[in-house]
């Protein structure tokens, strides 16, 4: 069952052909399997010879059967955006096979609301562990949540906020999807619209964009938002205006796409081409669907709660990282034209002015 011929939970799971989280949950008395499971993994754990340990048997009759989520998004906004409603069906769906819950609550952006909740459902026992999202520089959450002896696992790009506790995905692999494709199809001077810039992964895709438009020798301005389509309308208006030169436009998610497409529209720029770093149904819709990259968004929702889930049963994790994007071409993906124009006699570019 193991190196050492040690019988584990992990090695039970594979000779039974179920998931670590059903045989924990057969194998310590907790609901999500049904009695011919239970049967079959306590049979095979007799004739093997496992005993539970007792820092297990200790977790288990602490467990809430509950993992929380607090979102620090406005609720109105946060109902427009398909990607976290992917994300949070993922969530649910590896739930529902376990038989756990999930408690979730959004908070708006006002600072400090999010750690009055974790604090709350610590005293009060209510979850097991959390999935923190939207993570910014020196976050003060991950620190908080082992204080209070919270589990927890995070969406990210740096390992060392959180050691082993970290869902990782590529923010340079990503990067260089977008930027080489515009690149092969003439771009020169692109605008890159993103989220706000005390996020982490906004900066992480920032200095991934900038890395890659070097080498492919493209010229990228940077404007910073929220996540709204005013946003994206208001700032691809005030980009194109500044620096006509700009030919491409990009992102940070599928609402500031469709802002940038209507400022497009109205500008009367046919020759621009759009990319989103999200994609979804929005982006499928329309006479011009956009061009987005697929980040698997209910995918990452199962690897992290399945992060979760083998944490809470001291379990070695089974997945670390999210599934790898892939670019979906549309209608969007326009080639350069002959001749990129370029600014007025003295005008600066926003890249120049950035």
């Amino acid at each position: 069952m193991s190196a050492a011929g040690r019988v584990t939970i992990a090695g039970l799971a594979a000779r039974l052909g179920l998931s670590k989280a059903s045989v924990s949950y057969a194998l310590n008395g907790q609901p999500g399997v049904s009695d011919e499971t239970r049967e079959r993994v306590l049979a095979l754990a007799d004739e093997l010879g496992w005993h539970p340990s007792s820092s297990a048997r200790a977790l288990s009759r602490s467990l809430s059967d509950t993992i929380g989520i607090v979102l620090r998004r406005d609720p109105e906004l946060l109902g427009t955006e398909p990607y976290y409603m992917s994300l949070l069906a993922g969530v649910e769906a590896e739930l529902s096979a376990t038989g756990q819950s999930l408690l979730l609550r959004m908070v708006g952006t006002a600072p400090g609301q999010d750690v009055a909740v974790y604090r709350r459902w610590s005293a009060e026992g209510r979850v097991d562990g959390v999935m923190l999202f939207d993570i910014t520089i020196d976050d003060p959450r991950p620190r908080l949540l082992d204080e209070l002896g919270l589990a927890f696992v995070l969406h990210g790009n740096r390992e060392e906020v959180a050691p082993g506790r970290v869902l990782r995905y590529d923010a340079g692999g990503d990067a260089g999807l977008i930027v080489r494709h515009l690149a092969g199809l003439g771009h020169r001077r692109a605008l890159h619209i993103q989220g706000p810039g005390d996020f982490e992964h906004e900066q992480d895709r920032r200095t991934a964009v900038a890395a890659e438009a070097v080498h492919a020798g493209m010229t990228v301005a940077f404007e910073t938002s929220d996540y709204s389509m005013a946003a994206g309308e208001r700032l691809a208006a005030r980009g194109l205006a500044a620096d006509p030169g700009i030919t491409a436009v990009i992102t940070s998610n599928d609402l500031l796409a469709h802002g940038a497409q209507a400022a497009l529209a109205a500008a009367g720029r046919d020759d621009v081409a759009l990319v989103a770093w999200d994609d979804s149904l929005l982006c499928r819709l329309g006479s011009r669907p956009i061009t987005a990259l697929d980040r698997s968004a209910e995918e990452q929702g199962r690897r992290a709660t399945r992060m979760l889930l083998d944490q809470l049963y001291g379990l070695p994790a089974s997945v670390h990282r999210a599934k790898p994007s892939r670019l979906v071409v549309r209608s969007t993906s326009l080639p350069a034209r002959e001749g990129e124009l370029t600014p007025a006699r003295g005008q600066k570019t926003l890249a120049e002015n950035a």
